[in-house]
């Protein structure tokens, strides 16, 4: 590089660490604080701090400065693969933002921190009527975002690009049939009534503790992270260095809080092993949220649910639970691999969590496409949870106000979900292969090998490449969900 192109490039430099220091201090710090510390009283002056900032945010995106820069490395780096990741990356950003007009933008940033508060107290209350005006509020807000993104067939299709580049409906409605026939096929062959494993009253600091010990054991650093518990799990990276999960445990089920937490771990582990030397170019962040989720159910379900990894669960449970020690490994793996169509999606099984993300993706895209309004949507959950999964919600929590990604306007991200399985099966399918068979083999040693697979294979590129090009990376092919639907297969039907 010449004198000249160091200077521009310190200067974009210096303005992307000056976007990351308000972008990971509100979508990180404050947003963890608000989910696990901040008292109820706090939200409406928080609310307005989290927009401030955001505001701050959309005046960075929008300088005439940075939209200079990124023209000029542009047009003139197109070989530099990191930098045409920035490029990337950053227009990715601004065009989302500078879209929206800025005291919209504003707006919706304080609407939604109250949204997520006020979710929470419909919760409590099991009163869908407190949470129904906020979110008839936040799919107005998304209805018109569609159109300031734009859209090429479907208004759906510019919520869904969001989240991930080339996901439209017509992919997905390429994808869901197959997937929904092998699903159905699954539940009718395996299902079963599966008592639970009786246990002594396991306290809740004896479950946190459990889980600190799970994480450690895949690999997470607590130098740079932290557990807490909370009502709805969730990982959250200020950087690298600082990342924070939280999950959620259950006194009737320890299951529920271990797999919270290896799921959550997952995501902790691809925040935390991102390459340093990302910081200050937007890159020291996942490639996207489908690719994050994968490494999820990696560990939540291929691994976390293996015969091998019920066994170290087993040695762990048997040191604080009399009863468990009693049992054994086959009733533990039997148990949380069981098919039982349920109410709840994050205590779902891995084949019917399918049916609960394909309801809620029905469901978002007529409410975008105006086939359906918000004085509808409990009738149309209840129904489509009759049908596709024979159960039928008692009453508001266990139903339509379950999931805080509609009050925290993640709308089109439920079909980040489909993805994450596909990503999933794929890339353990090239692991296993790379490294003879490692995932049917389980130890503390092994957990170490498969970590350091994933780490210099996909994690620490941080988001320098897409999820597609990642596979194609790694597996030498394009994106299959070939391997999906054989590992659902092979695990529920052939075994």
């Amino acid at each position: 590089m010449t004198q000249q192109e160091i200077k521009k490039l310190n200067d974009l430099t210096k303005l992307l660490k000056e976007i990351e220091y308000i972008k990971y201090t509100l979508n990180g710090v404050l947003y963890w604080d608000k989910m696990t510390m901040m008292p109820k009283g706090g939200i409406y002056y928080r609310s307005e701090v989290m927009s401030y900032l955001a505001e701050e945010l959309y005046k960075k995106f929008s300088s005439s400065k940075l939209h200079k820069l990124v023209e000029y490395f542009d047009q003139n780096f197109k070989n530099d693969e990191k930098i045409v990741a920035m490029i990337r990356k950053i227009k990715r950003n601004y065009v989302y933002v500078n879209k929206i007009p800025k005291a919209e933008y504003k707006e919706y940033i304080n609407h939604i921190a109250i949204s997520e508060a006020m979710w929470q107290e419909a919760r409590e209350k099991n009163d869908f009527s407190i949470f129904a005006p906020y979110l008839n509020k936040s799919l107005e807000y998304f209805k018109k975002f569609a159109q300031y993104w734009g859209y090429e067939k479907n208004p759906y299709d510019a919520l869904l690009q969001y989240y991930e580049d080339g996901i439209d409906v017509e992919m997905l409605e390429r994808l869901i049939p197959k997937l929904k026939e092998v699903v159905l096929e699954i539940v009718k062959k395996r299902k079963k009534n599966f008592h639970k494993i009786l246990y002594d009253d396991i306290s809740n600091e004896d479950q946190e503790k459990m889980s600190k010990e799970l994480l450690e054991l895949i690999g997470f650093n607590f130098n740079y992270g932290r557990l807490d518990v909370g009502e709805h799990p969730t990982t959250l990276s200020s950087s690298p260095r600082d990342v924070r999960i939280v999950t959620h445990l259950e006194k009737e089920d320890i299951f529920t809080g271990i797999y919270n937490t290896l799921h959550e771990g997952g995501k902790g582990l691809y925040e935390q092993d991102i390459d340093n030397t990302l910081i200050g170019t937007l890159l020291a962040e996942v490639s996207s949220f489908s690719l994050e989720e994968a490494e999820s159910k990696i560990y939540e379900n291929i691994i976390g649910k293996n015969r091998k990894f019920c066994f170290l669960l087993y040695e762990k449970l048997s040191k604080i639970s009399s009863k468990i020690k009693e049992s054994n490994v086959e009733e533990i793996y039997h148990y949380v691999n069981k098919i039982t169509p349920s109410l709840i999606r994050i205590n779902a099984d891995e084949v019917t969590f399918i049916l609960h993300i394909i309801i809620r993706y029905e469901i978002e895209k007529e409410l975008i496409e105006e086939k359906i309004e918000i004085e509808d949507i409990v009738k149309v959950w209840n129904e489509k949870y009759k049908l596709y999964l024979g159960v039928v919600p008692n009453n508001f929590k266990e139903g339509i106000l379950q999931d805080i990604h509609w009050a925290a306007g993640y709308f089109g991200y439920f079909p980040s979900y489909l993805l994450a399985g596909i990503y999933s099966a794929q890339i353990v399918a090239t692991l296993n292969q790379k490294l003879s068979g490692i995932v049917e083999n389980i130890d503390s040693e092994n957990l170490k090998i498969i970590h350091q697979w994933l780490k210099e294979n996909i994690h620490k590129y941080g988001s320098i490449y897409t999820p597609k090009e990642l596979i194609r990376k790694i597996c030498n092919e394009e994106v299959s969900s070939s391997y999906y639907i054989d590992y659902l297969k092979g695990k529920y039907i052939k075994s």
